[in-house]
C-alpha cells in the first residue's frame, strides 16, 4: 500500500464493517450512535460495523450515514477514508455549544465558516487557509430547515481539541472576543480535509447547551433531553437534503482554477 487511496481502501472497510461499494453517493456523518440506529429503522437497514470503530446504515437511495466517533482526529480520520469512495456530498450532523444568548437550544446554526482551534487541520494546509463549507450544498440544508419552519443562524463556529474549557474563564473570554457563534470539536476538521481531498461538504449543528454560563453546561441529562426531544428533526432534515440534492443531480462542487 503504497498510495492514500492504497490505504484509505484498504482502511474504510476495517474501520467500518462495510464495503467499498455499499456506501451511497452522499454521506451524513455524525458522532451520535442513536443516529445511525434511527436512520436504520426508518429505511429498514442493517447497522454494518457494530463491532468496528464505526458504524453505518445505508439506504435504497444511495444515503449512507456513518457514526465516526469523536472529536477532530477520528472526523479527519473519516474524511481521508472516504476518498475511497469519492463521494458526492458529505453533510455533518453534530451538535454545538452555543456562545450567544441568542444561540437557543434546539436551534439549528449553518456555519459559514469554522475557526481552527482544533490543530489536526494543520497538518493538511497552512494556518491561513479558511475552514469553509461548500456553499451550494448549506442551501439545500437551508431550504429544509425553512419547511420544517425552524430557525437556524449562519455564523462562524470555533473548533476545539478541547473538550473540558468551561471552568476556564480566559478561554471563554478568548471565545467571546472572537465573536464565535458556537464552539464544537470536528467543523473545521471536516471542512478543511474535505477541502483537500476534494470532497463537497457541509455541517448542520444543532445547539445543545449554552456553555458561556454556568447553568448551560451540558449534562449527560441535559444531553439526554436535547436528543429525546431535536434528534428525529435534526435526522431527517439532513436526510431531506441530501436526497433533494441526489434527486436534482446538481453539481455542489466548488469550481477550481488551475492554470
Amino acid at each position: 500500500m503504497q498510495t492514500k487511496l492504497d490505504i484509505a481502501t484498504n482502511w474504510l472497510p476495517r474501520y467500518t464493517g462495510t464495503p467499498i461499494n455499499g456506501f451511497g453517493d452522499y454521506i451524513l456523518l455524525t458522532n451520535f450512535r442513536g443516529y445511525v440506529d434511527r436512520f436504520a429503522e426508518w429505511h429498514n437497514v442493517p447497522v454494518l460495523g457494530t463491532d468496528r470503530p464505526m458504524q453505518t446504515a445505508t439506504n435504497a437511495d444511495g444515503l449512507t450515514i456513518v457514526n465516526y466517533g469523536i472529536g477532530s482526529p477520528n472526523a479527519a480520520l473519516i474524511m481521508d477514508l472516504l476518498v475511497a469512495r469519492r463521494p458526492k456530498g458529505v453533510l455533518f450532523l453534530g451538535k454545538c455549544g452555543g456562545l450567544k444568548l441568542s444561540t437557543v437550544i434546539g436551534h439549528f446554526v449553518l456555519p459559514i465558516a469554522a475557526i481552527r482551534g482544533e490543530g489536526t487541520s494543520d497538518d493538511y494546509f497552512p494556518p491561513e487557509v479558511p475552514a469553509l463549507p461548500s456553499f451550494k450544498l448549506h442551501k439545500f440544508v437551508s431550504d429544509k430547515i425553512l419547511l420544517h419552519q425552524q430557525d437556524y443562524r449562519t455564523g462562524v463556529v470555533y473548533t476545539t481539541n478541547r473538550r473540558v474549557w468551561e471552568w476556564d474563564a480566559d478561554f471563554r473570554q478568548r471565545l467571546i472576543d472572537l465573536s464565535c457563534l458556537a464552539i464544537d470539536m470536528e467543523t473545521a476538521t471536516i471542512f478543511i480535509v474535505g477541502h483537500k481531498n476534494g470532497i463537497p461538504r457541509g455541517a448542520l449543528l444543532l445547539v445543545s447547551d449554552v456553555p458561556i454560563v454556568p447553568e448551560g453546561v451540558k449534562t449527560e441529562e441535559s444531553d439526554q433531553r436535547v436528543s429525546m426531544q431535536y434528534m428525529d428533526l435534526h435526522l431527517r432534515i439532513g436526510i431531506e437534503a441530501m436526497a433533494e440534492i441526489g434527486t436534482s443531480g446538481e453539481e455542489i462542487k466548488h469550481l477550481r482554477y488551475e492554470e
